[in-house]
């Protein structure tokens, strides 16, 4: 097993080198550039001139590249044009935001999504099958702006006032306040990586008032993220359940699976110890597939819902041809997946026996 982790992470290695040289390049080719988006009206042709020379934007392109490797090297991501803060510090305010976001948008697609494919290949060609997939189709048909914007208008317009009524925006209610974990737990003259640790978990609200003990804030937090977690949720939702129902009703159709109903065993039975844990390859795969897609930022989610995370970062960051975020925070995100992908590997040789042994 470890030299199978050691062999994957060389593989990736080349894999995120690809990334950086295509992202650092692209950046650079599109019309436009950083002078202009960031002074306006003020960017004049002397002015814009000695911009580009004070952030080295006139050097030839690999001359900038091989620059900019040195400082991932010297884990420098450098700093950003737009905001005029270490691309490093952006990341430890923006990435908790996206990861909680996804975390919970996953766990309701699983929670939701499997016992729903599980319930359609049991009963299938019934009406509850029809019906599930139905609305899954409706699920993966539907935007996420459209479902976003329905949710808010029932939660937050039509349901005010009633105890069912839900935020339709931020994070926390006015007034309320999530304390850092540094001065929760008296630390808060800590400096170094450990505080930098602290600082990003401080920022998933729900994590860290749940540790810190901040009753209010975590309930408030937590009611905050469910309409959100929702529009998010929903496409990847369908897609688990409808892999589920499918892989399921693969293996129901194999030889040993007629050879436990052969010996009396119950239905129940038969899909849930023998036929699921076979059928779990495909779900874990598309499983890990949604989590990327998820962390890689949900821009639309994220402006609908007034979430200051990754999505809406880097769509900022685009505009503003900020090419320093833009590289940073896409290899953040490749490295998150390579790093999914490798857990859904090494979740194959759990499930699957065979994989093991070879």
């Amino acid at each position: 097993m470890g030299r199978f982790i050691l062999r994957r992470l060389a593989l990736s290695i080349p894999v995120v080198f690809g990334i950086i040289f295509v992202v650092f390049a692209l950046a650079r080719v599109l019309p436009g550039d950083p002078c202009t988006s960031e002074l306006g009206e003020r960017a004049t042709q002397e002015t814009c001139r000695l911009y580009d020379i004070r952030h080295g934007l006139d050097q030839p392109i690999f001359v900038q590249f091989a620059r900019y490797l040195e400082q991932i090297a010297s884990f420098d991501l450098g700093t950003s044009l737009k905001f005029g803060i270490p691309v490093t510090e952006l990341i430890v305010l923006r990435l908790p935001t996206t990861i909680e976001l996804s975390f919970f948008a996953l766990l309701f697609a699983i929670v939701v999504g499997i016992p729903l494919g599980v319930i359609a290949a049991y009963r299938r060609n019934s009406a509850i099958d029809v019906g599930t997939m139905v609305g899954a189709n409706i699920g993966l048909s539907t935007p996420v702006f459209v479902l976003g914007l329905f949710l808010a208008y029932i939660f937050a317009i039509t349901l005010q006032g009633t105890p069912f009524a839900l935020p339709p925006s931020g994070r926390l209610s006015a007034g309320i306040r999530v304390e850092p974990l540094a001065e929760a737990w008296g630390v808060g003259g800590l400096t170094g990586p450990l505080r930098s640790i602290l600082d990003f978990i401080s920022e998933m609200y729900v994590v860290s008032s749940l540790i810190s003990f901040q009753w209010e804030a975590l309930f408030d937090a937590l009611r905050h993220m469910i309409l959100p977690m929702v529009a998010l949720g929903t496409i990847p939702l369908a897609i688990i359940a409808r892999m589920t129902r499918s892989s399921l009703v693969d293996v129901m159709g194999l030889d040993y699976i007629r050879t436990a109903r052969a010996k009396g065993l119950g239905q129940r039975l038969v899909v849930m110890r023998h036929a699921f844990r076979n059928a779990m390859l495909p779900i874990v795969t598309i499983i890990g597939l949604q989590l990327g897609l998820l962390l890689s930022g949900a821009v639309l989610t994220e402006t609908i819902f007034n979430l200051a995370g990754v999505g809406r970062t880097v769509y900022d960051a685009i505009t503003g041809r900020d090419y320093v975020v833009i590289q940073g925070f896409t290899l953040v995100i490749a490295i998150g997946y390579l790093v999914v992908n490798l857990l859904v590997d090494l979740s194959y040789a759990y499930l699957d026996p065979r994989i093991r042994v070879s």
